[in-house]
């Protein structure tokens, strides 16, 4: 293994290493094998999963006698969850520091009752430790299908958004771009860099700005990239974005190290939008049969002042005006 001599890449790439961030975006490990960063991806993702939940969980939740002596670990030990999962210490102990990276059906229902995980870590857990399957290559860039163009085409009264599971803008309606990232060229997803919804939120200030709920939308869209990562521990160009994003965004690295988990399909977003002013839109995600593809569709109740906003907003495409309008500009429009 021959390490690039650059002494703030070197101490980043352990930092990443132990924070179980897949990182070969900047190429600090230069080999020509695999190595533990990326290769042992899984049981690190595994290890440091359970390690998180275990450390979260007090033992009055667990429902175990804390004792009186000074406890010097967060939360449960490890004896303690092998206890309540009704496995070994030892066998407890290799899944947490990455020895072993899988588990029978049963010892992991018992681990997620233990830790009491939610359905979406219950899950997630599933995909970390259950059998391994061989590893697809999954590197290419993301297609989407002519008939995916089509329907955003047909609706264009509704913004909507194609991304895929590393978070990349496959294509967008003309009302869906205006809404979310009218600063960015709308031809942007068909170029050979497409936008990047995490990059665009942890890295762009003028999308970030958008969100009155930041830390939420935030909060989601690293758990969609840390359930991609289990699901796709080959895919280099996901390694890439999230090793790029953990060194040029210190909230995204702090974000990744508390490994979030959750499935979010429905929500309602706060928007201070640059044309329209503050909107509320339900957001609802339909996930596609396309390698994990998801088409975002946003609305809202008829009759609101949302709606209305929405309707101002497609006048303004209308018009020919530029998508981000100042808003002295935005009384024009009405």
């Amino acid at each position: 293994m021959r390490w690039v001599s650059r002494r703030a890449d070197l101490i980043r790439a352990c930092v990443f290493e132990t924070q179980g961030i897949p990182f070969r975006g900047r190429q600090i490990l230069v080999t020509g094998h695999d190595n533990g960063l990326v290769a042992n991806t899984r049981a690190n993702d595994l290890g440091g999963f359970l390690r998180s939940r275990r450390e979260r969980l007090t033992p009055e939740e667990a429902g175990v006698d804390p004792g009186f002596i000074h406890r010097r670990v967060l939360g449960l030990r490890r004896e303690e969850v092998a206890e309540l999962a009704g496995v070994s210490v030892g066998y407890y102990t290799r899944l947490e520091q990455g020895v072993s990276d899988s588990a029978s059906a049963a010892v992991i229902d018992a681990l997620a009752a233990a830790l009491r995980l939610d359905s979406a870590e219950h899950e997630h857990l599933r995909v970390l430790a259950g059998p391994r399957r061989p590893a697809r290559s999954h590197s290419r860039r993301s297609k989407l299908r002519s008939e995916i163009r089509e329907l955003l085409a047909v609706i264009p009264g509704v913004p909507a958004i194609v991304i895929d599971h590393r978070a990349e803008v496959l294509a967008w309606n003309r009302l869906g771009h205006a809404l979310l990232a009218g600063h960015v060229d709308i031809n942007a997803p068909d170029t050979k860099v497409r936008p990047n919804i995490a990059r665009l939120l942890f890295l762009d200030p003028h999308h970030r700005a958008l969100y009155r709920d930041w830390h939420a939308k935030a909060q989601v869209t690293v758990a969609a990239l840390h359930q991609a990562v289990a699901r796709y521990p080959a895919d280099r160009l996901l390694e890439q974005i999230v090793g790029e994003l953990a060194v040029d965004s210190p909230e995204f690295a702090r974000m990744w190290a508390r490994r979030p988990v959750q499935t979010c399909s429905y929500y309602v977003r706060e928007l201070d939008h640059p044309v329209v002013g503050r909107v509320a839109l339900a957001n609802e995600t339909v996930t596609l049969t396309d390698d994990d593809q998801q088409i975002g569709l946003f609305y809202a109740r008829p009759g609101t002042s949302d709606a209305d906003a929405l309707i101002l907003l497609a006048q303004s495409l209308q018009q020919n005006l530029p998508s981000a309008v100042t808003p002295s500009r935005k009384e024009n429009l009405q």
